[in-house]
């Protein structure tokens, strides 16, 4: 297996070495100073989870304000460019933030009498990058927020989920997108240590190629050391119809196998810890006309397990499926379909405001009790963002699930009964 893995990171490497389809990046650098960037993100978040009286936090909410920075340089000028940057937020508790446990807010180590623990008053976390540039392959050492399908950071809560190492992306074939990476650390948005989430090795690889305007297919695998193996693979076609809409057909799935010593996090693993395995895979299609969208989706997941996020290595993000909002409808051989409505009020003369609507069903979830347990959401959220003005680009989000399973679902390891709201101001700041 190892051997594969490091022939598909050869032929990724050699593929953009060794191809200049279009011209280079690099030889249009202006300079380590001139193509600097600098920016502020001011946020302001409140999670609140209602488990419905479920013991002993029925009811956990937060409220936090955030300062989130990225300094980056542009590149020097030559055939090999250089440069660096910062990443980083400092954050404040809002309130007394008395029920913790929703991934917000960081708490102290030490237990209090009834078993909770205190939320951190304020706090700050980041971290540093290199990077290095020849024709359209960069390479990037340090800390970074990575938005790949098999290894995400986290970026629902407060503040982003860092990771530390090596990323390599290459664009040097026309419309082909590789990438390799190899990192070593993993901080969750709600920890201090820069390696709470405690990683050994993490190995990603991927390719996204675009055929033409209506046709993408994508590929993704992580290796995470003694955990798992995870592979992604989607591909996306759109196409014109009569009367200015558009039909939109996704597919999208995931096939993971555990280590056969790998520890599990959850029943959902099953009992059979030497030979556990995983298929989830989706198809949505999705119609728009003017300022609607209609989507229906279809999930399935197969195998002697459910889809765990424990033994991956980032923040329960690297679920790139379309039934996933509160619950992501991944359970153990668990069906689900989901019909979505989305209205874009810029049609309607309010450019910037945003509606959408969804509810998902599962089925057929198999638990330690239940062959046959079943899971519902209903979904909504509105943003509007500035559109003009001094205060271009402010967001403000709302979201709301309203959340119902069977008891057997969630008293074997999943949430009970829930109603959250999560609201979010974000205010960016160009710096330069």
């Amino acid at each position: 297996m190892q051997n594969t893995k490091k022939l598909t990171l050869a032929v990724l490497i050699q593929a953009a070495l060794i191809s200049t389809a279009f011209a280079s990046e690099q030889s249009e650098s202006k300079g380590f100073v001139e193509d600097a960037e600098g920016s502020v993100l001011f946020r302001t978040g409140y999670l609140s989870r209602d488990y419905k009286g479920t013991a002993p936090n029925s009811d956990t909410s937060s409220f936090a304000q955030t300062a989130i920075v990225k300094l980056d340089s542009g590149f020097t000028k030559g055939t090999v460019g250089f440069g660096a940057g910062i990443i980083g937020d400092a954050s404040i508790k809002l309130g007394e933030n008395g029920h913790t446990g929703n991934s917000m807010i960081p708490t102290h180590p030490q237990n209090n009498a009834d078993g909770t623990k205190d939320a951190y008053d304020h706090w700050a976390r980041g971290g540093a990058y290199v990077k290095a540039r020849v024709s359209n392959t960069t390479a990037t050492y340090g800390t970074q927020v990575l938005d790949l399908p098999v290894l995400a950071s986290n970026t629902a809560r407060l503040v982003p989920e860092y990771f530390t190492g090596l990323l390599v992306q290459s664009n040097e074939i026309e419309n082909l997108n590789l990438v390799a990476g190899k990192f070593t650390e993993n901080q969750l948005s709600n920890q201090i240590n820069s390696d709470g989430a405690e990683l050994d090795r993490a190995v990603v690889w991927g390719a996204k190629y675009k055929f033409n305007d209506a046709v993408n297919a994508s590929y993704y695998g992580v290796d995470v050391k003694d955990k798992l193996d995870r592979h992604y693979i989607n591909a996306n076609y759109s196409y014109a119809l009569a009367n200015d809409s558009t039909l939109t057909h996704d597919f999208s799935g995931y096939h993971t196998e555990w280590d056969k010593d790998a520890s599990a996090s959850s029943s959902r693993l099953g009992s059979d810890s030497s030979d556990r395995s995983n298929n989830i895979w989706a198809l949505s299609s999705t119609y728009n006309k003017g300022a609607h969208s209609v989507m229906l989706a279809y999930q399935q997941s197969t195998g002697n397990t459910g889809y765990a996020y424990g033994e991956n290595a980032d923040g329960v993000q690297s679920v790139y499926l379309p039934n996933s909002y509160l619950s992501d409808f991944n359970g153990r051989n668990e069906k689900s379909a989901q019909l979505q409505y989305n209205l874009d009020f810029s049609k309607y003369g309010i450019p910037g405001l945003n509606w959408t609507s969804a509810f998902v069903y599962g089925w057929d979830i198999d638990t330690e009790t239940d062959n046959n347990a079943k899971e519902q959401e209903f979904f909504n959220q509105v943003k509007y963002t500035v559109q003009s003005g001094f205060a271009k680009d402010t967001s403000l989000r709302l979201r709301y699930s309203h959340y119902r399973n069977d008891a057997a679902y969630a008293n074997d390891y999943y949430m009970p009964d829930t109603n959250e709201w999560r609201i979010w101001l974000d205010i960016p700041v160009k710096l330069f």
